[in-house]
């Protein structure tokens, strides 16, 4: 774990970043050793089919401010700019935390594993790409980040290799359904496309797809169990089935709190926020069948309904946040909220999950 160090002075046209809190993305750092320690025998074939897409560069003339990008955008002012300004950062800062993790393993990995080395360094030019456009796009607000003094001021928070994978594997896929759903509904209601780097969408999500399938890869290339078997341990023992399903819960607990506090945002795309959460997660989860050996029950009749408490406890904690109490009473106050979230979780993870091992090889 690195330290924070202290905000630095803001300057002119430079926006404050946001502050870290259980919701903003977070900046990860890894066991190296255990990566470039990985036997990717039994993934080569599809990884080198993989990484032959990354060096096609599909989306190289993507990513272009036209013409549409040449306008003055003081028209989308107060609420609207406010909820749209956070919308960009909170993705510029997820996407750049992408591109410093996948640059590192490159660089970490350039003599022990040359494969996997250039996986990630141009899995990093996915993401230095995708930051840039955004932070570009706040430029029209007459706001940028400095991602030089985010990188100094962030916490960078250790997980080890395999809760990488994981979760990883579901930020990118669940990244690939909120951008395609939001492209796919605008495109049926254009009225709402007020910004233009939501018809980039399409083929940007395309990119996440394809890191989404890297680390699907990756997960099968995580060592085998000790028994005798050669299935891989993402498939073949009773921690992975557990892992699956707490980093499945962590990932779509934390998209339906976020959606539900920038509702205003959504309302924005004239997407109703609890509609638009439950087709990501509901997506989302279906996919990650493909790749874990569970997936969650969200068709259970508790499932939705307990995230939702989740959200509405997490709105009050913040409301009590702004509130001009002292931080004890604050305290005080969101301590049977945050108990509840917790509770509610639990209560969601011991939902019986889906055994996705018996429906493979048949149509869902």
């Amino acid at each position: 774990m690195v330290n924070t160090l202290p905000q630095p002075e803001v300057k002119p046209g430079i926006k404050a970043p946001a502050k870290e809190t259980v919701l903003t993305p977070r900046f990860y750092t890894t066991d190296f050793e255990t990566a470039a320690s990985l036997d990717l025998s039994a993934q080569e074939k599809e990884l080198q089919a993989l990484l032959a897409e990354m060096r096609a560069d599909y989306n190289r003339h993507h990513f272009v401010r036209d013409e549409e990008f040449d306008q003055s955008w003081e028209h989308i002012d107060g609420e609207a700019r406010r909820a749209f300004i956070e919308y960009l950062e909170r993705s510029c800062i997820s996407e750049f935390s992408g591109f410093l993790l996948f640059k590192e393993l490159s660089r970490k990995l350039k003599q022990r594993s040359p494969l996997l080395a250039e996986i990630f360094q141009l899995m990093a030019r996915d993401e230095a790409r995708h930051a840039g456009f955004l932070n570009k796009a706040m430029g029209d607000f007459k706001l940028s980040l400095d991602l030089g003094e985010v990188t100094k001021i962030r916490t960078y928070t250790f997980f080890p290799l395999e809760w990488v994978l994981y979760t990883v594997y579901l930020s990118e896929k669940i990244g690939y359904w909120r951008y395609i759903i939001i492209y796919h509904h605008l495109q049926k209601h254009p009225e709402h496309q007020f910004y233009p780097i939501f018809r980039k969408f399409e083929s940007w999500c395309q990119d996440e797809n394809r890191h989404g399938d890297i680390f699907k890869a990756l997960l099968q290339c995580l060592p085998t169990s000790r028994s005798a078997s050669t299935q891989p341990q993402l498939w073949n023992n009773w921690r992975s089935r557990l892992l699956s399903r707490f980093f499945l819960l962590s990932v779509f607990a934390t998209h339906t709190l976020t959606v539900h506090e920038r509702a205003s945002f959504y309302h924005l795309l004239g997407l109703e926020p609890k509609e638009f959460d439950q087709q990501v997660v509901r997506n989302t989860n279906e996919t990650a069948g493909r790749a874990f050996p569970v997936m969650l029950n969200t068709e259970h009749p508790q499932f939705f309904p307990r995230l939702q408490n989740c959200s509405n406890y997490n709105l009050k904690i913040a409301e009590i946040s702004r509130s001009s109490s002292n931080k004890v009473v604050k305290f005080i106050r969101k301590l049977p909220l945050i108990t509840a979230i917790v509770w509610n979780l639990l209560l969601v993870y011991l939902i019986k999950p889906i055994d996705t091992e018996v429906l493979r090889g048949t149509v869902r």
